[in-house]
């Protein structure tokens, strides 16, 4: 993309999407503003223009990444989504889904981020925001499924995937998720 912006995108969204790039290529200490405006294709005027901080920019990354990624997985659930499967079903159907996830530096862009929000309290709304989306889509999958209280339940379904995510990540191996979703769900005595 770089030297010019991609057809279609505006020069903001160009900008997003190099920042996010850059994040999961650098991570955040590697952004600059030479960077940006090269992977985005934009002038350096364009990039202060549209984002006068870099925790603006980073800000508005993260919220373009939790709107694209709410609607991938809500996508996602209605593709597995079947009257009448159990939770055992539904949690090999997970752990499937995740095993065939590859990391890309567009997934690795999103952890950076969540880091970066621990130490820059700004940017901690964009990334509840995300972490609201999987709650949300939690909630609905473990509604679907007839599992009691699914609310309470959603955050802790939500941190045990990010979990395993992030585990396969860092040691390449992929722990089974299926068990570890069905104890969690049913109780230690699953």
């Amino acid at each position: 993309m770089a030297g010019s912006t991609a057809a279609g995108m505006s020069a903001r969204e160009a900008i997003l999407r190099a920042a996010l790039k850059v994040v999961g290529e650098q991570g955040v200490a590697g952004l600059t503003n030479r960077r940006i405006v090269a992977e985005a294709g934009v002038s350096l005027g364009s990039l202060t223009y549209h984002f006068p901080s870099q925790t603006e920019l980073l800000r508005q990354a993260m919220l373009l990444f939790a709107a694209e990624e709410a609607k991938k997985l809500t996508e996602l659930a209605e593709t597995h989504r079947t009257d009448g499967i159990s939770v055992e079903e539904a949690a090999v159907a997970v752990e499937q889904v995740l095993t065939r996830m590859t990391f890309t530096t567009d997934d690795i862009a999103p952890l950076e981020l969540y880091l970066q929000a621990g130490r820059d309290p700004e940017l901690r709304d964009a990334t509840q925001r995300c972490f609201a989306a999987y709650d949300e889509l939690a909630t609905t999958v473990l509604t679907a499924l007839g599992v009691p209280d699914p609310q309470r339940l959603a955050g802790p379904v939500v941190a045990l995937i990010a979990g395993l995510q992030l585990r396969r990540l860092a040691t390449g191996e992929a722990p089974p998720a299926a068990t570890a979703l069905t104890m969690l769900i049913h109780g230690s005595n699953a």
